[in-house]
């Protein structure tokens, strides 16, 4: 049955009433705290400053507080947040609207996505709300944002969905896929329920466009898949958010590759790159072809496809529409976590070589994906500099390909050649996309 769109300020009034009485329990106030080690000084373990600075040294443990919003997703006490009002809390107290109060812990949180599951202590019988699937949600669609924002208590907001497959406009490194909503969305609202006419959540506020800090109608929500699939990994026992991978790169069509590539509009990601342990290229797909759907569904940027396969799932299948030479054709692809192989080999090096302190890792697929690393990265990656690494110059996320004009690609060759101590080092270093020359002398 069609949703009938109220035609009266009076019955959106009315509408709005048994709603909010229905949806308003299952939405619950967070309060977190962070407890944050002081930093050192560089001069601490020096004897000549100790000797003048000792109380000054290290700083004394601060603690953080923050307040959000979260949504009751099960009756036993299963709440979905954001990661940056959660991720990195040492306590966390969870007030529903009735002011009942429970003590909370983090089953799963993935900062990329900004989401985090919480399961509340000793809970049961308590209010929630059911997930819509994403794909049903349309544009103009009258939603209500409720949480609890600038930290007075519960409110209430309401407007319309705006926008959706809004990528990379949100948060973090935009991996994902945002509904678009004009319904207001203030600090605090963070891990709030955006929910629909029905009383059904559509996605978890999360962040919003703004040169003021206060809303401005352009208010982005995760969509409800995405939480169902976090909710699925948690229940399963995972305590870190697992993603497909892909093993490609590559970029939205414009207007003019459209043209050379038989494409009777812009739309689709021209496959640029191509990982040889990707499924993607055990399944037939080319660099050169233009991959336009994904399980039927349009994606247009890489962060699209991404967020795809993400709601699909490790070991799912999904079917990859592909166009090559203007023809379009449908394949299967598995989809997989990334191969962490070969093995990482991860080494620290001690006081017997240079660098001590020292963290590397052999690159592979698997530290491909978890560092952001280009496909074709080889050699060794610097997972933790040390001390003596980043006065060296080098920093985590580094992959040395080259010391002394000799290449290594594993962690020990560079073991082998840092016990040598030549006195002075040259590497050739990946940083990002850039290669850059690291010297230094011991």
């Amino acid at each position: 049955m069609a949703q009938q769109v109220p035609q009266s300020a009076a019955e959106i009034q009315l509408s709005f009433v048994p709603l909010v009485r229905e949806a308003a329990p299952a939405v619950v106030n967070i309060y977190a705290r962070v407890i944050r080690p002081g930093r050192s000084s560089p001069f601490e373990g020096d004897p000549f400053f100790e000797r003048f600075f000792r109380d000054s040294l290290r700083e004394q443990p601060r603690v953080q507080n923050s307040l959000g919003s979260g949504v009751i997703l099960s009756s036993d006490g299963i709440v979905v947040s954001n990661y940056h009002v959660v991720g990195n809390a040492t306590e966390i107290r969870v007030v529903l609207e009735d002011r009942r109060e429970f003590s909370a812990r983090v089953l799963l949180g993935d900062a990329q996505s900004d989401l985090a599951i919480l399961q509340l202590e000793n809970a049961q019988d308590l209010p929630f709300l059911p997930l819509r699937a994403s794909e049903t949600v349309e544009v103009g669609e009258l939603v209500l944002a409720i949480g609890n924002p600038f930290g007075v208590g519960q409110t209430v907001s309401s407007g319309i969905v705006s926008g959706l497959a809004r990528s990379g406009a949100a948060t973090g490194s935009g991996r994902g896929y945002f509904i678009q909503t004009d319904a207001p969305i203030n600090p605090g609202n963070s891990g709030g329920a955006l929910v629909d006419m029905a009383g059904r959540l559509v996605g978890i506020n999360t962040s919003i466009l703004t040169r003021s800090g206060g809303s401005n109608g352009i208010g982005f929500a995760i969509p409800a898949d995405l939480v169902a699939a976090f909710v699925a990994q948690a229940q399963d026992g995972r305590d870190i958010f697992v993603r497909p991978w892909a093993g490609i790169s590559g970029q939205a069509v414009d207007s003019e590759m459209a043209e050379a590539f038989g494409l009777d509009r812009p739309g689709g990601i021209i496959v640029s790159g191509l990982h040889p342990a990707s499924p993607f290229a055990v399944a037939g797909v080319a660099v050169g072809d233009v991959i336009t759907a994904v399980d039927g569904q349009p994606v247009n940027t890489p962060s699209e496809m991404i967020y795809r396969m993400t709601v699909a799932g490790p070991g799912a299948e999904v079917v990859i529409t592909r166009v090559r030479n203007g023809m379009p054709a449908d394949t299967m692809v598995q989809m997989i976590e990334a191969p962490d192989v070969p093995p990482r080999e991860t080494t620290v090096l001690t006081g017997r070589e240079v660098l001590d302190g020292l963290e590397l890792m052999r690159v592979n697929p698997s530290v491909i994906a978890a560092f952001g690393l280009p496909l074709e990265a080889a050699g060794v990656l610097v997972s933790d500099t040390g001390r003596l690494g980043r006065r060296a110059g080098l920093v985590r996320g580094d992959v040395i390909q080259v010391i002394n004009e000799q290449a290594v690609s594993r962690p020990e060759d560079v073991r082998r050649m840092m016990a040598q101590r030549a006195g002075r080092y040259e590497m050739i270093v990946l940083r990002g996309a850039r290669r850059i020359v690291v010297q230094f002398r011991v």
